[in-house]
């Protein structure tokens, strides 16, 4: 199975970052790609005010291009995320699965805001957008597990693990990781969420300078379930691609059973975070991963 990660430099202009996303995913598709992954907030970065103009429902321009991309090109396409207008002013952070018929077949909403400090920087996503509430496993064309996540999400092991445990074989991960985050933590995590889930991950991350003063830094990678790196796109706009080999993920998850050997029935969320800051926790093991 061939995979593309694309990298893209959008800025605050929708049609001219819809234009680039469809000229990689072309080149992607061309160069043999049947799973392509664009990166986050693909049609639009800048301040609140661009982001909110940019915002469009599951019906705007943006789905309606990956529908028809998808169906044309006969490709899985993870339409990175939009800025999805669901009514009133808030806006969520929604990434796509579009399926080789064009039909939408998967929507998940980004779980964890991005409200941190970065360098001296506030970073506030939650001033704009609203957290999603629903962990999605989507399926490719072929009937390969699909976990969906979308860039801070990365930095919670719990979601990948959920979706390992009901049947994730891909992660697809498309981000605007910071240009700081990225030189220092993108690899190491994008390499241990493959390992601990013996999965594949494709990450699809945005670079270079954006509008509002954002800086995103690349790195796109395709990284297989032992964590090598398959891929790693070079600073610029461009696209990655590998081939992912499923039977040697099957014998990796057989001959070093991890997930297997699993003991949800030891497992327990403590009382309360034990972090700096940390808010109250469930007191148990959600269910799903108890399954």
């Amino acid at each position: 199975m061939r995979v593309a990660a694309v990298q893209l430099n959008s800025s605050a202009d929708a049609a001219e970052n819809l234009e680039a996303a469809d000229a990689l995913t072309r080149a992607a598709a061309r160069d043999g790609a049947s799973l392509v992954v664009l990166p986050e907030k693909w049609t639009a970065i800048g301040s609140s005010a661009q982001l909110r103009d940019a915002s469009e429902g599951l019906d705007g321009p943006a789905s309606e291009w990956a529908r028809a991309t998808a169906r044309e090109l006969d490709i899985d396409l993870v339409a990175g995320s939009i800025l999805e207008r669901r009514g009133g002013e808030r806006l969520s952070n929604t990434s796509l699965h579009v399926d080789p018929h064009g039909e939408i077949r998967a929507v998940y909403r980004k779980l964890h805001m991005f409200d941190v400090e970065i360098e001296g920087r506030a970073y506030r996503e939650s001033e704009l957008e609203d957290a999603g509430d629903e962990i999605v496993l989507s399926q490719t064309a072929g009937g390969v597990g699909l976990g969906m996540a979308i860039c801070y999400d990365l930095r919670f092991p719990e979601l990948f693990r959920i979706l390992a445990v009901r049947g994730a074989e891909i992660f697809s991960l498309p981000s605007a990781f910071t240009l700081a985050t990225t030189r220092d933590h993108w690899e190491v995590l994008v390499r241990a969420r493959a390992i601990e889930n013996q999965a594949f991950v494709v990450a699809a991350n945005q670079f270079g300078a954006h509008p509002a003063g954002h800086h995103s830094g690349g790195r796109s990678m395709i990284v297989d379930p032992w964590g090598v790196v398959l891929a790693q796109a070079p600073d610029g706009v461009g696209h990655v691609i590998a081939d992912l080999d499923l039977e040697q993920q099957r014998a990796v998850r057989e001959r070093l059973p991890a997930l297997a050997n699993r003991r949800p029935d030891a497992y327990r969320w403590p009382q309360e975070g034990t972090g700096a800051g940390a808010p109250p926790m469930a007191a148990r093991v959600p269910s799903q991963v108890a399954s």
